[in-house]
């Protein structure tokens, strides 16, 4: 009965109330209503980005910085360009004097060509060697079976020689003793003086032909000496003609010398010819010359360091994430980055690289949490993101250095 009572008087007093306020309220309701729907969607909206995406301010565009240097020493007579020039690969940056150089490459081709001169001769005379070196040991071996022959017949005409030694030595002995028998009968007349004349001529004869056939014998050994020394020089010129083999090695190994000789100073002529094409300073690739130090009268050395290139075709972003962002991160996700200096204009890329430390630890200094007072803190490892398609900055809006906001889909 109350409430109905209630009812009856609450009925009452919205007939009482203005009419202007019976609107109103209808239109809080519903505007309490679209501020609780707004506040619910941004809920759900950040629940649903916080889940899905991970993104940081932490990060910067890195690209090559090329430091153009000198590989020779040399005078500079040129240079080309200017301080944040664009530059095409291969654009001359500077000339060093090239004369030097020039000289240096008559000197080596006239040193190749002396080299192979002396090559071709070494390898002309491989052949003649070979064959000069095969006639004579043919020969050589021809003269020590000569030599033996000589030596054969000299030994048989010694053997001849001493019968007829012997035979001249036993008609003597028989003749001096028939000259012993006819002396005594001779003084008796037993016999003629004529006999004994006879005997005595035969008797001289026969000593005389024992001298002869002795004389003859000592010539016959002397004969065989000389053979027997014929012998061994003929052997001694076999022997040696038998390193025809080793000439002909040697000779070949003189040509290989000579040919390696001539690597040698063609390589000598390459080198020099690539001195000279680096008096031309070129730029590997294209790109901003800055910090340009190199000036016309300049005198350098290898290696200085003359200008920095910025190349501007082979960038990507370096994304510092927080370590408790890395949970769903992986490389291949898609990413998309917003740069600050041209309002926010989107680039499409993908996570390619997560460092392999936090930027702490690679620090130059990094921290020691060896003692007491240790505060933990949340740690960034660098995430290297590439642009899926470089034609994107195919107008160089992008430069290593500008900040961007990567917003990486980990869902």
């Amino acid at each position: 009965m109350a409430d109905q009572t209630t009812v009856q008087t609450e009925e009452k007093n919205w007939i009482d109330q203005p009419e202007e306020e019976q609107r109103q309220k209808p239109r809080r309701r519903f505007i309490i209503i679209g501020v609780a729907a707004v506040v619910v969607v941004v809920a759900l909206l950040w629940w649903w980005h916080s889940t899905y995406y991970e993104d940081t301010d932490d990060a910067q565009v890195s690209g090559h910085l090329i430091q153009i240097s000198a590989r020779i020493a040399g005078h500079v007579t040129k240079v080309n360009v200017d301080e944040n020039q664009y530059v095409d690969a291969g654009t001359v940056i500077a000339e060093l004097d090239p004369t030097d150089f020039e000289t240096a490459i008559q000197q080596d081709e006239a040193n190749l060509a002396a080299a192979e001169a002396s090559y071709e001769a070494a390898k002309v005379n491989i052949p003649v060697i070979h064959i000069s070196t095969g006639s004579t040991l043919s020969s050589a071996n021809a003269d020590v079976s000569s030599a033996q022959a000589q030596v054969v017949q000299a030994q048989q005409q010694l053997q001849a020689a001493e019968a007829a030694v012997a035979q001249a030595d036993a008609n003597n002995k028989k003749a001096q003793a028939d000259l012993q028998r006819y002396t005594p009968l001779v003084q008796r007349d037993v016999i003629s003086k004529q006999q004994y004349d006879a005997a005595v001529a035969t008797a001289n004869a026969n000593q005389a032909a024992l001298d002869q056939a002795k004389a003859n014998l000592a010539a016959a050994q002397a004969a065989v000496r000389m053979a027997r020394d014929k012998v061994t020089s003929a052997q001694a010129s076999y022997k040696n003609a038998l390193t025809g083999p080793q000439q002909v090695a040697i000779q070949k190994a003189k040509a290989d010398q000579a040919a390696a000789q001539v690597e040698q100073a063609r390589a000598a002529l390459e080198q020099a010819k690539l001195n000279l094409s680096y008096t031309k300073i070129i730029a590997p690739t294209a790109g901003i010359i800055t910090k340009k130090s190199v000036e016309v009268g300049q005198n350098v050395s290898v290696g200085q360091n003359m200008a920095t290139l910025v190349s501007l075709d082979d960038i990507w972003i370096t994304a510092n994430f927080k370590e408790t962002q890395l949970a769903h991160m992986r490389p291949g996700q898609p990413v998309t980055i917003s740069v600050d200096a041209y309002g926010g204009h989107k680039y499409d890329g993908k996570v390619t690289q997560i460092g392999g430390a936090t930027g702490s630890v690679l620090s130059l200094f990094p921290p020691e949490n060896a003692t007491g007072n240790y505060v933990k803190v949340v740690q960034r490892i660098p995430v290297r993101i590439d642009l899926t398609d470089r034609n994107q900055n195919s107008d160089h809006l992008l430069r290593p250095g500008m900040s961007v906001i990567p917003k990486v889909k980990v869902k």
